[in-house]
């Protein structure tokens, strides 16, 4: 199993940090070190399609806000390892639409997180004939609709993840698969069919 993050989660009020966040390749970086542990911006950028010049100043960029940050005691002065700071990024839409540059960046990062579902959703597809008949039994993609409150539905969300939060504190397994959660909960006027 990588190194995990040092801290669990970081919660995100300040647009410009988000701002940081909503560059795809800034995205990127942090999903592979957040998955794949602590890494150098040449290892990076082979595993994105960038160079390690580009891929090093995207992660200084992530590093200014906090982001990530070099291993203490690991790398050179010309091979820097990295790793991310946090295991996961939270934010509240309502303490962010309303400041200079929030609603922007929600949006931006809203269709950034979607693709990146989306392709997770398409990985799986591929892949999932060549899972251990054990996986195959595991895996989950479920549809839920409920009748719900807007004070009931950010109830639900809140045990939703604190569900998963007490998973990843207390029932992970060491050595075992990374195992991806999506957890939607989003009302439609209409139902796209």
């Amino acid at each position: 199993m990588p190194d995990l993050p040092p801290e669990d989660t970081v919660d995100v009020s300040d647009p410009r940090t988000l701002r940081a966040l909503a560059h795809p390749l800034r995205t990127g970086l942090l999903a592979l070190l957040r998955s794949e542990g602590p890494s150098t911006a040449s290892r990076l950028g082979q595993r994105l399609g960038e160079s390690s010049g580009t891929t090093s100043y995207h992660l200084r960029q992530l590093a200014g806000f906090g982001l990530v940050e070099e291993v203490p005691g690991e790398g050179t002065a010309r091979e820097r390892w990295w790793r991310a700071r946090h295991r996961s990024t939270r934010w509240r839409t309502e303490d962010l639409v309303d400041r200079p540059g929030g609603r922007e960046v929600l949006e931006e990062l809203t269709h950034q997180l979607l693709g990146r579902q989306r392709r997770m959703l398409a990985a799986h597809a591929e892949q999932r004939e060549a899972l251990e008949p054990a996986w195959r039994g595991a895996v989950s993609l479920n549809d839920w609709a409920l009748r719900l409150s807007p004070e009931a539905a950010a109830e639900l969300t809140e045990e939703l993840n604190g569900v998963l939060e007490r998973w990843r504190a207390t029932r992970e397994e060491p050595g075992r698969p990374l195992v991806h959660v999506l957890v939607d909960l989003f009302p439609l006027s209409e139902d796209p069919g």
